[in-house]
């Protein structure tokens, strides 16, 4: 095989593992090349999925006044028959900014992109196929970073004009005035809450009877409390047996009997490794029976040299970890004394509206592991920041170890949870009690100040009687 053609590392899919992967091999004077066979890089965390449905979450808080009917008490009416394209422009921009990003980034270390349809050949060999012919490439160390897709039961007709799965979803024409989401997820709870928020009667349907069960419970009936405000309606216990389309809209039968129609269906329950066309027999692989490629704690397959990271391995499947993930492998492949492990402790984010982010140990996880905890709660309603935010339901709460008052958990629902949830993981990571949150000085007036009056509260509760806020 001539030189040219021959890698150090060979990475099949340029999202956010494959991305990060090749840039730390390269940072260390490996030869790489990433293969793509989308138009664009990035994966669906750029295209598909978490660039596009956060900026769209942002637009439709702006354009539907949400925070405004906090601050105001006004109520505002979207304008009838805007398209989705009328809420995309933003999201146009951020997705080209960051797939330019990408680009540069990949040109930066000298990275070599390649766009075709990759499938093994054999152990070492990576056959590219595109509309300019076939390349075979050979590579040291192999990395499939190729993500996830949706699931597609054949029960639902799928014609992406009424019914839709997350990765169509945002190619729809116009706002629907009604929306079935099939799915109490992660994805189908942040879509069906933008779209409460830009006017939309939306009907949630789970086979379960709870919202996002790994959640604390607290928080987790605290955001179905926050979207029956809104008006949004559920359908627990219940999953769709057939699905129609007719030119007016969506048909679901449900396994009850029971019949709901809307102008549009989104199902979003379920995803699984996208490794269509690779050709994994070839390597000696496959997928588990869960969909995904199995692999061990340093992100290697059973194969030695070919290692797996990012959506394609499964659970958490965020951007966060994925692009971590790909860094530990290539480091563990070549040796690399730089990143050795992904971290522990991991945040939640859960761009829902209200949002949601969490770390550690939740009221339901203590109980099951027979930790002797108490709770320290702090809401938004009753901080400065919250009110001159617009968000009074927000809140903060702590877990932590009655014996020592070592943090164990946090979870947070309401403005800028996301962003928050850092405060609690330094903590947390470090071992430290929620004495750190009394002792420190927080800016005023801002959310941050409910940590150290979750503490407080906590504190009172481990003493059997509400303590003074000092």
């Amino acid at each position: 095989m001539p030189a040219n053609e021959q890698f150090d590392l060979l990475v099949i899919g340029c999202g956010p593992a494959g991305e990060k992967a090749g840039a730390q091999a390269a940072y260390f004077g490996k030869r790489v090349a990433v293969i793509e066979r989308a138009k664009y890089t990035g994966g669906s965390c750029i295209n598909t999925g978490t660039v596009p449905s956060k900026t769209l979450r942002e637009s439709a808080l702006y354009f539907s006044g949400l925070k405004q009917r906090g601050l105001y008490g006004i109520d505002y009416s979207l304008k009838e028959n805007l398209t989705v394209n009328d809420f995309m422009h933003h999201e146009r921009e951020v997705v080209e900014m960051e797939r330019q990003r990408i680009l540069k980034n990949l040109a930066l270390h000298q990275i070599e992109l390649i766009s075709g349809q990759a499938a093994f050949d054999d152990l070492h060999t990576i056959v590219v196929s595109s509309t300019h012919g076939a390349r075979r490439l050979r590579g040291e160390i192999i990395l499939i970073a190729s993500g996830s897709k949706p699931h597609r039961p054949p029960e639902i007709a799928f014609d992406d004009v009424h019914t839709f799965d997350s990765d169509t979803f945002l190619q729809m024409h116009r706002i629907p005035k009604s929306l079935a989401v099939i799915g109490g997820g992660v994805i189908g709870c942040e879509y069906a809450s933008i779209f409460m928020a830009l006017g939309v009667e939306v009907t949630l349907v789970d086979g379960r009877d709870v919202l996002l069960p790994f959640l604390d419970p607290e928080i987790s009936t605290r955001l179905r409390e926050r979207f029956a405000a809104l008006g949004m309606q559920f359908w627990f216990n219940e999953r769709p047996v057939k699905v129609e389309n007719s030119s007016s809209g969506a048909r679901l039968t449900m396994k009850s009997g029971s019949i709901l129609e809307t102008e549009a269906a989104l199902f979003a329950a379920g995803r699984r490794a996208a490794v269509d066309g690779l050709e994994l027999q070839k390597a000696g692989l496959g997928v588990n029976d869960k969909g995904y490629i199995p692999i061990d704690e340093h992100y290697r397959t059973s194969v030695p040299h070919i290692y797996a990271a990012g959506d394609v391995i499964g659970f958490p499947a965020l951007a966060s970890t994925s692009m971590e993930q790909g860094r530990v492998a290539v480091c563990h492949a070549f040796g690399l004394k730089y990143k050795q492990r992904v971290a522990s402790l991991l945040p939640m984010g859960i761009y829902t509206i209200p949002e949601i982010s969490a770390a550690g140990e939740t009221e339901a996880s203590c109980k099951e592991k027979k930790i002797d905890y108490v709770v320290g709660r702090a809401h938004y309603a009753n901080n400065a920041r919250g009110h001159i935010a617009g968000d009074t339901t927000g809140l903060l709460k702590l877990i932590f170890a009655r014996a020592d008052k070592k943090l164990l958990g946090v979870s947070i629902i309401g403005e800028s949870a996301t962003e928050l949830i850092h405060i609690g993981m330094t903590v947390l990571d470090r071992g430290l009690t929620i004495d750190e949150f009394i002792e420190q000085v927080f800016n005023y007036p801002t959310l941050s100040e409910t940590y150290k009056y979750a503490a407080y509260d906590g504190l009172g509760n481990l003493a059997g009687h509400k303590l003074r806020e000092g």
